[in-house]
C-alpha cells in the first residue's frame, strides 16, 4: 500500500524481460508452507494508525482488519486495509482486499489507489485472480483524462512465494508474533511495470517507542521493495508484543502511521484459550458455514410465509404510533387475539376425578 506510487498495486506480470528470473528463497518458502492455522486465527483481529507529518499534524487514518471466511466452500484469510489521506490539501488513498490460503497465497486480490489532484488526477486500479493454475490479472489506470487497460496472465509455477500489498501486511504480523525474521527471507513481488522483483523481509533491532502517554517496547521488520528503474523502497514497521502495528514509515517520507493509544484491559488481563491448530481453523469454517445455512433456510421460510413481515411491519407502525412505557407488557395484548386461532394446549394438570 505505498501511497506514493512506487511499489502501487504490485497487481500484474508482463513476463520476466530483464534476462534474470527471480525467485523466492528456500528460506521464505519454508516460513509460508510452516504457517500453523492457530497462529493465523491469532492475526485475526484489527489495526487503526494516524497518519501524521512531521510536525504532528494529522493528514489521515490507516486500518487494517483480517479474518477467517470461506471462498469456494474452502476456508481462507480475508484481509482488508485501506489508507486515507491528503497530499498538500489533495486528497488520496489506498484500498486493498485480498484473499488468501492458509500459507499465504494469494487466491484474489483488489487493489485500488488514488490521488485527486487539480487537473491531474491519478486512479489506479488492479485484480488479479488464481484461476485454472494461472494467475489473471487486469489493470487499469486513469491520469488526468488518459485511461489505459491491461489484462495479462501468468503461470502459477512461476509464482511460489508471491507476496502482494495485501499478504505482506498478514506475513509480517506473522514475524511479530512470532518475534522473529529468519535470515535470507527473499519474496518475489510484483511491480509497476508488471514485472517479476524481488521483496525482502529482516528483522531491526527492538527499541522503545511512545504510544500515547506510555512507553513500549516494540519488535521491528523492515520489507525493501527492489524496484527495477526506481531504486529500492524501503518500509519500516514496528509491532506490539501481541502482532498490533505500533508505527509504519516508508524511510525518506516526512509522512508517519502510528498508533496514538494502547488498548485498554482489564485488571488481570484477558484470560488465555488454548487452540488446537488446524482444529480451531476448521472449526471457525464450519461455523461459518452454518451460519450461511441457516441464513439462507430463514430466508427460504420467510419467502414461504410472507405474511410474518407484513405482521411484523403493523405491529412496529402500531409500537411506534403508541410509544407504550411497558413494551412487554404491549406486545403481549397485541398478540394476545392471535392466540384464539388455534385450539388451546392441553393442560399438563392431572384431570379431576
Amino acid at each position: 500500500m505505498e501511497d506514493d506510487g512506487s511499489t502501487g498495486a504490485e497487481a500484474g506480470i508482463r513476463g520476466l524481460d530483464l534476462g534474470e528470473e527471480w525467485k523466492a528463497s528456500h528460506e521464505a518458502l519454508a516460513f509460508m508452507s510452516g504457517i500453523e492455522p492457530a497462529e493465523l486465527l491469532k492475526c485475526t483481529f484489527s489495526d487503526s494508525l494516524v497518519t501524521v507529518s512531521e510536525g504532528g499534524r494529522e493528514l489521515g487514518k490507516f486500518t487494517v482488519t483480517a479474518e477467517v471466511t470461506r471462498r469456494v466452500q474452502q476456508p481462507c484469510m480475508l484481509l482488508h486495509a485501506q489508507s486515507q489521506g491528503a497530499i498538500n490539501d489533495s486528497p488520496c488513498g489506498t484500498t486493498v482486499t485480498a484473499y488468501l490460503t492458509t500459507d499465504l497465497e494469494v487466491l484474489e486480490e483488489d487493489y485500488h489507489e488514488y490521488v485527486k489532484l487539480e487537473g491531474h488526477s491519478l486512479d489506479r486500479r488492479c485484480h488479479m485472480v488464481q484461476r485454472d493454475g494461472k494467475m489473471l490479472i487486469d489493470k487499469v489506470t486513469t491520469v488526468g483524462e488518459e485511461t489505459t487497460m491491461e489484462s495479462v496472465s501468468h503461470p502459477m509455477s512461476v509464482l511460489s512465494g508471491l507476496v502482494t500489498e495485501g499478504s505482506s501486511l498478514l506475513l509480517m504480523r506473522l514475524m511479530a508474533l512470532r518475534k522473529t525474521v529468519p535470515e535470507h527471507m527473499t519474496f518475489i513481488s510484483l511491480d509497476q511495470g508488471l514485472r517479476i522483483i524481488r521483496t525482502t523481509f529482516s528483522e531491526l533491532a527492538p527499541k522503545q517507542l511512545e504510544v500515547g502517554d506510555e512507553t513500549v517496547e516494540v519488535f521491528g521488520v523492515e520489507r525493501i521493495v527492489h524496484s527495477v528503474e526506481d531504486g529500492p523502497t524501503t518500509w519500516q514497521c514496528y509491532f506490539l508484543a501481541d502482532g498490533h502495528m505500533a508505527s509504519r514509515v516508508q524511510v525518506g517520507s516526512p509522512v508517519t502511521m502510528r498508533l496514538l493509544q494502547l488498548q485498554s484491559q482489564p485488571k488481570g488481563g484477558f484470560e488465555k484459550i488454548p487452540l488446537v491448530l488446524e482444529e480451531d481453523m476448521q472449526m471457525h469454517s464450519n461455523f461459518l458455514a452454518r451460519k450461511e445455512e441457516l441464513k439462507a433456510d430463514h430466508a427460504s421460510y420467510l419467502r414461504q410465509h410472507p405474511e410474518i413481515r407484513v405482521l411484523m411491519s403493523d405491529f412496529l407502525q402500531f409500537l411506534l404510533l403508541r410509544k407504550p412505557e411497558d413494551v412487554f407488557q404491549f406486545t403481549r395484548e397485541y398478540f394476545l387475539p392471535f392466540a384464539s386461532r388455534h385450539p388451546p394446549e392441553p393442560s399438563l394438570e392431572a384431570p379431576p376425578h
